[in-house]
């Protein structure tokens, strides 16, 4: 599963990096970007949520409970799931201009930017229902212990978006405004775009074929159980209303500075290429923890083994927090190297890609709450509760948007959206601690906080000090006679190589055990 996700998100972030060449990070690259995002929030809201959630207990559940071994239910969920985004989907795109409105604003000064969004949107809305193909089936390959396919396969949609962005750099002439931008560069943005995810759900059908699901429509969904699902649903659609209602403020707040400053690389896109930088480590690390975990966690729940949780939630919070910790030390340190290495290419120069690297050293630390806090949740869904989820959802949110909106109105355009990324940093730190408040009151009132806050302890020391090291070593190398392509790689370098080492020698004299149980590092 690692492995999987390792090569996903690495074909992910060089894509990210040909994307960045080819658009840029200004107000044109924040249209296309905008438009990208609407499918994802939208899918979220109709059901992703609950997907992720709720309904791969009840898979479980009905697979052990069940006397067809949970196969008449599995299929009524996938026709119940494909029915409602086939219908979201053609209500969004019709409904395209007013969904792009509530995340960038249509004025006379903006409305080339505005229309050009709502094009791109028409042509990305359709993902919403290949997003629900590709989840709904991973999540049946999940409930039987299948991970695999779900983490190889979004390597295809990398791979069509390499190759998209590709031709648009060797064949294409990239546009400086907006209005410069041809019918052709649209239809081959849009339609490769949506053709990747596409290709992402549909190659999920031979595993999910392979592990023994045959998908026959099932409509008599009344008195089957769904009704149990919708109704923890109720919470967590309210979860993703709290968590999307944060990520709208500040992407409007961000394209508002795109506008002020269309060139300059300080709005939603260089947030979102930061973004993405500092989800990384939590992607690869995290994410596959909690897929393993998720459908274990459930069964002890189940069976009533709160030890089992309590342990499995405990050793992976350690396990994780290993890599967390340091990467999020990292980006604190090294964020502005790292911006300019991955995104000064292209249409971007080393100014443009500066703000970006500012926001990654915003975002840096919050990478340890933001990570521990996705895994604590896990400790809710294991038992079915939806609802003590999204009170913590609400927290984090308010904080967020209180913190973005002073951000927007007392800051430069130049600092808001950076000041944004800090936000959602210190958004994250006060969710981790109701989380973790909440989730001990669940499970008899103990979480293994000693034994966390020691190893977190130890690890943030040790990580801090190889940070200040890297960063002093970066510093040193910057005034090195190189050529100018090669000085942020060779400052990286050194930066990255001094933190790793002395990272390992502090771990072992601060005897951090965990470390030792990594692959080669026994």
């Amino acid at each position: 599963m690692a492995v999987g996700t390792v090569v996903s998100r690495a074909t992910g972030l060089f894509r990210n990096v040909l994307q960045a060449a080819a658009l840029g990070t200004g107000l044109l690259a924040s249209t296309y970007n905008t438009a990208n995002v609407v499918p994802m929030s939208l899918y979220t809201l109709l059901i992703g949520g609950a997907l992720n959630s709720v309904l791969v207990p009840q898979l479980v559940r009905a697979r052990a409970e069940h006397t067809d071994g949970g196969r008449a239910f599995e299929q009524r969920l996938v026709t119940l799931v494909l029915s409602v985004l086939a219908v979201g989907t053609l209500l969004s795109v019709w409904a395209a201009p007013q969904l792009v409105a509530v995340y960038t604003p249509d004025t006379p000064a903006t409305h080339a930017a505005f229309e050009l969004t709502v094009v791109f949107a028409r042509f990305l809305l359709p993902q919403i229902f290949f997003y629900g193909l590709f989840f709904i089936l991973g999540q049946v390959l999940n409930a039987r212990s299948k991970f695999g396919a779900m983490m190889w396969t979004p390597v295809l949609n990398n791979l069509v978006l390499i190759a998209m962005f590709g031709v648009y750099l060797g064949l294409l002439a990239g546009p400086d405004r907006i209005e410069d931008v041809t019918q052709g560069q649209i239809d081959l943005l849009g339609l490769a775009t949506t053709g990747g995810i596409a290709l992402q759900g549909l190659a999920l059908i031979p595993f999910v074929r392979a592990a023994g699901f045959r998908f026959r429509p099932r409509f008599d969904w009344r008195g089957s159980g769904l009704g149990r699902s919708i109704a923890a649903a109720r919470w967590t659609l309210l979860f993703v209303l709290a968590n999307l209602a944060a990520m709208t403020v500040v992407t409007h707040y961000a394209n508002a500075a795109d506008q002020q400053l269309p060139t300059a690389g300080v709005g939603y896109t260089a947030y979102s290429y930061a973004q993405t930088v500092w989800m990384l480590p939590q992607s690869i690390v995290t994410v596959s923890l909690v897929t393993a975990l998720l459908p274990r966690m459930s069964r002890a729940v189940a069976e009533d083994r709160l030890d089992d949780l309590r342990g499995d939630l405990s050793r992976a919070l350690r396990a994780s927090g290993v890599l967390i910790v340091p990467a999020a030390f990292f980006f604190l340190a090294l964020g502005p190297q790292t911006a300019q290495l991955l995104f000064a290419h292209g249409s971007v120069d080393a100014a443009a890609a500066a703000p970006a690297g500012h926001m990654l050293q915003a975002f840096g630390l919050g990478l340890i709450p933001f990570s521990a806090q996705y895994l604590l949740l896990r400790g809710f869904y294991a038992f079915e509760d939806t609802r003590t989820p999204f009170w913590t959802a609400l927290w984090i949110s308010a904080v967020n948007v209180a913190l973005a909106t002073a951000c927007h109105l007392l800051l430069p355009a130049r600092w808001s959206v950076t000041g944004m990324a800090a936000a959602c940093a210190v958004a994250y730190g006060i969710g981790l601690l109701v989380t973790a408040l909440l989730l001990r009151r669940r499970i008899a009132g103990r979480l293994d906080g000693r034994r966390l806050c020691r190893t977190y302890g130890r690890l943030a020391v040790a990580a801090a000090l190889a940070g200040a090291a890297g960063r002093l070593a970066a510093w040193a190398c910057s005034g090195a006679s190189v050529p100018t392509g090669w000085a942020p790689a060779l400052a990286l370098t050194a930066g990255g190589l001094t933190m790793a080492l002395l990272f390992l020698v502090l771990a072992r004299v601060l005897r951090i055990d965990e470390l030792r149980r990594l692959p080669g590092l026994r």
